[in-house]
């Protein structure tokens, strides 16, 4: 993590996880935020030139605002997105790509609004579910986002983004054991990324097990940011208002 915290996973598209239950094209294979800040900035700049050139292509336009929102460009995403939805209306994959932006940019009623629109209710895609419930969770609205969450289970069950979104939905209640089993369940799947061992291990800790929670943070991160991690949870501990902490430190 770049900062301590739960980090939601369902608003940024995810490379090509194992186990898809859904057919997918490269548009929305698109996931910046795993690679380090200078890679990240590699792929802005990279993408800003080849966007500059085909403006109208919708794979590159949605890769474009992914590494965007990666990067923390909220709103030159968004703009991005809009821009490729003025040329390819009624386009699902563009609809879902700009609820993801709308969403990173906090803009959670209209981004639940877009995403609704791009979500055929006859054949959801489980995408478009995890999308929607990041987005509820980010609202304030836990039962709403797990019902969508458990809906897209039933299509992709083993989805480790969707287990692991389900995990923090119940983590930024505070009901840890719940939290605990979703995010196991999520890092034993194909597909697991290191902020999901991440969000779990802050779980971990939050239930008083330290040492487990040291020992998977160690295999993610350099000695300074283990430790950063673990007086972060040992000052969440003394704090009554810690979920509301909790949530505040989640992006969506």
């Amino acid at each position: 993590m770049g900062r301590v915290g739960l980090v939601l996973l369902a608003s940024v598209a995810t490379i090509a996880l194992a186990g898809c239950a859904t057919n997918r094209t490269g548009a929305l294979n698109a996931d910046y935020a795993n690679l380090s800040g200078p890679q990240i900035q590699a792929s802005v700049a990279d993408l800003s030139q080849r966007y500059a050139q085909d403006p109208r292509n919708k794979v590159l336009g949605i890769h474009y605002a992914a590494a965007l929102r990666a990067a923390g460009q909220t709103e030159p995403a968004v703009t991005v997105l809009e821009n490729l939805i003025s040329v390819h209306h009624g386009d699902a994959e563009v609809g879902l790509a700009y609820a993801k932006a709308l969403s990173a940019a906090g803009r959670f009623e209209q981004a639940l609004r877009v995403v609704d629109n791009a979500t055929n209710p006859v054949t959801p895609d489980w995408d478009a579910l995890s999308v929607r419930g990041a987005i509820l969770d980010q609202m304030g609205r836990p039962a709403e986002a797990r019902q969508a969450y458990t809906q897209a289970l039933l299509l992709a069950p083993q989805e480790a983004r969707l287990h692991a979104n389900l995990g923090l939905s119940y983590a930024m209640t505070g009901e840890l054991i719940q939290a605990e089993a979703h995010l196991r369940q999520a890092a034993s799947l194909p597909g697991s990324t290191s902020k999901v061992r991440q969000n779990l291990a802050l779980v971990l800790g939050l239930q008083g097990q330290f040492e487990a929670a040291r020992a998977l943070y160690a295999a993610e991160l350099p000695p300074e940011q283990v430790q950063a991690n673990m007086d972060y949870i040992r000052a969440l501990l003394t704090q009554q208002d810690r979920w509301q902490t909790i949530r505040n430190d989640t992006p969506a």
